[in-house]
C-alpha cells in the first residue's frame, strides 16, 4: 500500500505523519489536553481525523499508557489500541511491538510490555536500516532517547522503560516540561550560589526560550504560572526558582542564568551518551543523529564529542514543507515507513 499513517499516541501529544509511495509528505502534532481523563487521547485523535483518508495503512506506536488516567500500562495500551480500531475501522491497523515488530490489534493487547513506549525503537530500527553505526539522540519535550547503533542494528540493552533508564538510554529529561529543578539544585547569580527552589515555577522551555534556541511552537502547553510565553514572561518565571522578583536583576542576567541550566541538560545527556559510546565501543566516525524538537541540543552534544552531527530530516525522503516536523516527530515518521515500505 503506497499510502500509509503513522501514529504516535503520547501522553502531551499525537503526532501523525502521512507518506505517500515512501515520502513523507505531511506531518502534525496534536496537544492532549491538559485533564485527568481518558477522552483527552479522544479529543486529540479526533483532531487529527480531519488530516487522514483512505484507504490507507495505519501503524501506530503508544506511549500514553504510562498516563495516569489509566491504573497500569495494561489498562492503557488496551485502551488506545481499542481507540485506534475505531479509527482505522476496515482499513489495515498494525502496532508496532519493538523488536517484535508490527502486531495485529487483538495480539497488541496482550502483549503490553513489547507495545508500550515502544516508540524510541521504532526510530532507532530506521535509523539503523540507513546507518551501520551512530548513536541515535531524540530529544523531546519530555525525555531524551540516546540509543546506539551498531553494525546495522540497534544495540540498546533495555527494551521497557524500567530497563532503558536502568542502562542510561532514557533520560527523564526534555527541552520543554522538565520543571527546572529537576537540572539543578543550585545556581550562580550576582557572583554567590544560591539553592533553588523545589516548585515548578518554571520549567525548561523557559531556559530555552531565553538562550533563544527553542522555535515558538515547540512548545504548545501552558507556562507554569499560565501565563504568556515572551522573554520577558520567561525571565519573571526563572527569577521565582531563585526566590526573586525579575526586576531584582537585568535581562541579560536572567539569560545567562538560563545558560548555566541549560548546561546543567546538556552535561546530564553528554555523561550518558559517552557512557554508552564506550560501552558499545561506537567508533569515531559513527555520528550523532539527532531528532526531536530538541535537536539543538544534539547538535551540541556531537560538537562535545568530536562527532559528526547528521539531523534525521536529512535520512529520509519528505517534501521540504514537512521536513522540520518530521524531524520533531520521528516516532510517528518511522512506524509509517517500516509499516510501509517493509524497511
Amino acid at each position: 500500500m503506497t499510502r500509509a499513517f503513522g501514529w504516535d499516541l503520547g501522553g502531551a501529544n499525537v503526532k501523525l505523519a502521512r507518506i505517500d509511495g515512501g515520502r513523507v509528505v505531511h506531518v502534525a502534532q496534536i496537544p492532549c489536553p491538559i485533564i485527568p481523563e481518558r477522552r483527552k487521547f479522544d479529543d486529540a485523535v479526533g483532531a487529527a481525523l480531519p488530516l487522514i483518508s483512505s484507504p490507507a495503512l495505519h501503524a501506530v506506536t503508544i506511549t500514553g499508557e504510562l498516563s495516569d488516567v489509566f491504573n497500569d500500562r495494561a489498562e492503557g495500551v488496551a485502551y488506545l489500541v481499542e481507540l485506534m480500531q475505531r479509527v482505522a475501522e476496515a482499513q489495515t491497523l498494525r502496532v508496532y511491538a519493538g523488536s517484535s515488530g508490527f502486531l495485529k490489534p487483538e495480539d497488541a493487547k496482550s502483549r503490553t510490555l513489547e507495545v508500550a513506549s515502544a516508540n524510541w525503537h521504532a526510530t532507532a530500527a530506521l535509523v539503523a536500516r540507513r546507518h551501520v553505526d551512530g548513536l541515535l539522540v531524540d530529544v523531546g519535550t519530555t525525555t531524551t532517547d540516546l540509543i546506539p547503533i551498531k553494525a546495522g542494528a540497534v544495540a540498546a540493552r533495555g527494551a521497557t522503560d524500567a530497563e532503558r533508564l536502568t542502562e542510561g538510554e532514557l533520560l527523564y529529561t526534555g527541552v520543554v516540561r522538565t520543571p527546572v529543578m529537576a537540572v539543578a539544585h543550585s545556581a550562580p547569580f550576582k557572583r554567590r550560589v544560591q539553592r533553588i527552589a523545589a516548585e515548578r515555577f518554571a520549567t525548561m522551555a523557559d531556559v530555552w526560550r531565553l538562550t533563544g534556541d527553542l522555535k515558538d511552537d515547540a512548545d504548545p502547553y501552558p507556562a507554569a504560572d499560565q501565563r504568556g510565553k515572551s522573554v520577558e514572561e520567561s525571565a519573571a518565571r526563572l527569577a521565582r526558582m531563585l526566590g526573586r522578583d525579575a526586576s531584582e536583576g537585568e535581562l541579560g542576567e536572567w539569560v545567562a542564568l538560563a545558560r548555566y541550566f541549560a548546561d546543567c541538560q546538556l552535561a546530564e545527556i553528554d555523561h550518558a551518551a559517552r557512557g554508552l559510546a564506550e560501552r558499545d565501543a561506537l567508533p569515531p566516525a559513527a555520528p550523532v543523529v539527532g531528532a526531536g524538537c530538541g535537536r539543538f541540543v544534539a547538535k551540541a552534544l556531537a560538537e562535545r564529542l568530536g562527532r559528526q552531527y547528521l539531523d534525521f530530516a536529512e535520512i529520509i525522503d519528505a517534501v521540504p514543507e514537512a521536513r522540520e516536523m518530521a524531524a520533531r516527530c520521528v516516532p510517528a515518521v518511522a512506524v509509517a515507513l517500516l509499516a510501509a515500505t517493509g524497511e
